[in-house]
């Protein structure tokens, strides 16, 4: 078990992450903010949307918007046909999936061990973080569910 991790669940100040791995990267993002995990289906490409944007699909009669984490880091496009996950999320009345590889499990972490942003991460992926936690053998990098939307938001607004 990390350091990172608490056993003792009586302290109020600990913030759940769900994780997740987006290439061989592990991510988390605040399980609060987290609404739905699915496996996106039956997706429809929207004309002239930017490149990140997956497509729409109607989930449980909402329609959500799906942005390919993969496309929004600056990653390649899977190649080894496995079955990509969604994460929903609501912002500003609206619905979107974040596409990933694979959703892990569920971290409860200390304030304290939650790091800033290392300078040295590649730009796109330090304008969605929200700081970085070390665990055993790797760094998860936090996810800022807001700044990921906030910024599809301002440019399809563009």
């Amino acid at each position: 078990m990390s350091d990172a991790m608490i056993q003792d669940e009586s302290t109020g100040d600990n913030r759940e992450y769900i994780t997740a791995m987006i290439g061989k990267q592990l991510f988390g993002m605040p399980i609060d903010e987290v609404h739905d995990v699915f496996i996106p289906q039956n997706m429809t490409p929207v004309p002239h949307a930017r490149s990140d944007i997956a497509g729409v699909l109607n989930l449980r009669g909402r329609i959500v918007t799906a942005i390919d984490m993969r496309r929004k880091l600056g990653l390649p496009d899977r190649e080894d046909g496995a079955v990509p996950m969604a994460v929903g999320i609501e912002f500003k009345g609206e619905s979107y999936g974040l596409i990933i590889d694979q959703v892990g499990e569920v971290m409860r972490l200390q304030p304290s061990s939650v790091e800033a942003t290392p300078a040295n991460l590649d730009p796109a992926w330090a304008g969605i973080a929200n700081g970085v936690c070390r665990l055993e053998g790797q760094l998860m990098v936090l996810l800022d569910v807001e700044k990921i939307l906030a910024m599809s938001t301002e440019t399809m607004a563009a």
